[in-house]
């Protein structure tokens, strides 16, 4: 007779007994050890295991063979269209190895991130991928697990690094709105403070206005992305500041973008019209809203693919030297830009 659904869950000392079998026998055939038991043992314990609906705990079963199977990814905003993008290519390469995956979101709270990282030995993962919420952080300080940073790389720990090159990307950026004739750039950014993909793409950025001159680059850091009324005046007094110039936006992300497009429809600005419009990032929305949105596409899947398959190795015996791979993104034109 099954369990009812209130009723507790039934252990392998329950399937034992009703089959009139060791725990032994019963184990064995949870490990497919059939060839040592007999016919009609086996179906004395399959009926038992049917009759008690009987789940055998897969994280204990691995523990005993010392592998439980599982990686932690931890990211800084599991609502960035990024980090859904990067997991996917995770999921997928943690599938082709047959690994679980637990999923942690810090919520860009560094005390949260403390505290999963903290937890992360009790829930027996075998390693670790993550979006670290800054590049010197002493969450990580002593920190063992075999670990694999995505964007980033975490000063004081060892492990391999994938992500985007910067550098590339932002150069290939900024070189194609000077060609396309833009006269004055504004790069909009979230808060900086210590994240490193936004100061490499900043960095390299002002490095190439300081060498054409007299294009106009400035920076803009917002306190708060989602907040219209600092997104609105920044735009505003951009575009007061160099009226009758040929002028273009760069976003730093596309959570970004979205507010910015926003901010363009509230001060009735038209992008591939009265303003140019380029993001970091290829949200889906991008090309479809307006006349499409030009964008940096980031190699989302390949990058979390990778991640995983480096720490596949180390969670394997790999001592190599650690590795930083970068890839180049991808740069997809819009009529927002011509």
């Amino acid at each position: 007779m099954k369990m009812a659904p209130g009723d507790k869950k039934a252990t392998i000392s329950d399937v034992a007994k009703l089959a009139k079998v060791g725990k032994t026998s019963v184990s064995r055939y949870l490990n497919g050890e059939f060839a040592i038991l007999s016919e009609n043992m086996q179906h004395k314990i399959a009926a038992a295991i049917e009759s008690l609906n009987y789940q055998p705990s897969q994280i204990a079963r691995s523990m005993k063979c010392g592998r439980t199977r599982l990686v932690a990814l931890v990211f800084a905003d599991i609502n960035n269209p990024y980090s859904i993008d990067v997991m996917q290519g995770i999921e997928a390469a943690s599938q082709e190895h047959d690994y679980t995956l637990l999923v942690f979101n810090t919520n860009n709270q560094i005390e949260r991130e403390c505290k999963i990282l903290r937890l992360l030995r009790s829930y027996q993962v075998e390693g670790v991928i993550i979006h670290a919420l800054r590049a010197h952080d002493d969450n990580f300080k002593q920190f063992s697990l075999p670990t694999v940073s995505v964007d980033r790389q975490i000063y004081d720990l060892p492990c391999d690094v994938v992500g985007l090159d910067n550098v590339q990307a932002a150069t290939e950026v900024t070189h194609y709105l000077l060609n396309s004739g833009f006269e004055a750039m504004l790069f909009i950014t979230e808060t900086v403070d210590d994240i490193q993909p936004r100061q490499k793409r900043i960095e390299t950025f002002k490095q190439i206005v300081a060498l054409n001159q007299p294009c106009i680059g400035e920076v803009a850091e917002l306190h708060d992305s989602k907040n219209a009324q600092e997104v609105d005046r920044i735009i505003a007094e951009f575009c007061a500041r160099n009226r009758g110039m040929r002028k273009a936006i760069i976003s730093v992300n596309g959570a970004v973008t979205l507010n910015i497009s926003l901010s363009l429809k509230r001060l009735k600005l038209e992008w591939g019209k009265d303003i140019g419009l380029l993001g970091f990032d290829d949200p889906v929305w991008a090309s479809v809203v307006g006349v499409g949105i030009s964008t940096l596409k980031q190699p989302t899947f390949q990058i979390g693919y990778k991640a995983f398959t480096l720490l596949y190795q180390r969670m394997n015996g790999e001592r190599s030297d650690f590795q930083t791979v970068l890839y180049p993104g991808e740069l997809i034109i819009r009529e927002s830009t011509e």
